[in-house]
């Protein structure tokens, strides 16, 4: 099969297309034709290698893992003997290791039947940004009535974290740049902020929650803009900081949150299938739409994972796949 693989750390030009073999799978393991794959700021990453504590994770030298990708959405080829959920053609979405190829093997507990309402690219996009911001609007209990801000509602976590407070009958305010803001405001925010022309934090409005993706203000900042109780969950993951990323700024959260009425509430993504399945079910409903930035073929995915690491996509941006020979004749 044909996949991007990378032999050491550095910019997007060490991934390169290369012939290697498709992925072995286990019992509760599927194997998985990919039609499409999602580009996370994660991929763009571990594929730099940052932050550097990160590296023992990683691989020191180099990945241990060498095929970039972790969002999928594809066709069910072949499943484990101790499969039971899924079957031989299924459409499903969710993650795995390895998605920048024409196959890969995710565990089936990784996987939910796809959304038949949307494409391929759109659901190979859901995984990572949807379950981050479900996850962390769960985290601050958010619900109807709630007044939510959302730094960052252009990008690929904020467009999922904007439509999923309005399923919850939260009052969304969406903060992004100019160019943005028609798209904000079509996705259901009941108000839009220009950064380039207003300081969110210095309005005198309060929110009972922030989902902050942008790292662009201070915590103390971001603070004057909570309720006296109110939430902030911090996820501006900025890999710019070659050594810790974000992690500086959660030890100064816990710090500076200690002793206070307010939230500092960050969490580490817990993917499962129920939360997947709870997208989906939002997707089918038509209360969410997954926003597609640009599709690239499998043969720009260098130039696809560059895009996503400059950090100014709106919504999500996607890999598809070319057909197989045995697709193009089914199709024919």
């Amino acid at each position: 099969m044909r996949a991007f693989v990378q032999d050491k750390y550095g910019s997007a030009e060490v991934l390169q297309p290369r012939d290697v073999a498709k992925p072995a799978i286990g019992e509760t393991d599927v194997l998985i034709r990919v039609h499409a794959a999602g580009v996370n700021p994660a991929d763009w990453a571990i594929m730099s290698g940052l932050p550097y504590i990160a590296r023992p994770a990683y691989g020191a030298r180099k990945p241990k893992d060498p095929i970039r990708g972790t969002d999928v959405s594809g066709t069910i080829e072949a499943v484990g003997s101790g499969v039971t959920r899924f079957k031989q053609g299924d459409e499903v979405f969710g993650w795995c290791k390895g998605s920048f190829a024409e196959y890969a093997s995710a565990a089936e507990e990784a996987l939910a039947l796809k959304p038949a309402n949307i494409t391929f690219e759109q659901a190979a996009s859901v995984p990572m940004a949807g379950l981050v911001a479900l996850q962390a609007l769960r985290k601050g209990n958010v619900g109807a009535g709630d007044k939510v801000l959302v730094n960052g509602a252009s990008g690929g976590i904020g467009t999922f974290a904007v439509q999923i407070a309005k399923s919850l009958g939260a009052h969304v305010t969406g903060v992004c740049s100019t160019r943005n803001v028609a798209l904000v405001g079509s996705l259901g925010a009941d108000a839009v902020i220009d950064y380039t022309k207003s300081d969110f934090t210095r309005m005198g409005q309060r929110y009972n929650f922030i989902l902050d993706n942008v790292s662009n203000r201070s915590l103390s900042d971001l603070r004057r803009a909570l309720s006296a109780t109110g939430t902030l969950v911090p996820n501006g993951g900025r890999f710019d900081k070659r050594w810790m990323a974000s992690g500086g700024r959660i030890i100064q959260g816990k710090l500076l949150f200690r002793f206070s009425s307010q939230k500092f509430g960050n969490f580490l993504l817990s993917p499962n299938q129920a939360d997947l399945v709870a997208l989906k079910q939002l997707i089918e409903a038509g209360e969410l739409r997954p926003v597609i930035d640009r599709a690239y073929p499998m043969s720009e995915t260098s130039q696809a994972i560059g895009h996503v690491g400059e950090g100014h996509a709106r919504g999500k941006t996607a890999i598809t796949m070319p057909a197989l020979a045995a697709d193009a004749v089914a199709a024919a």
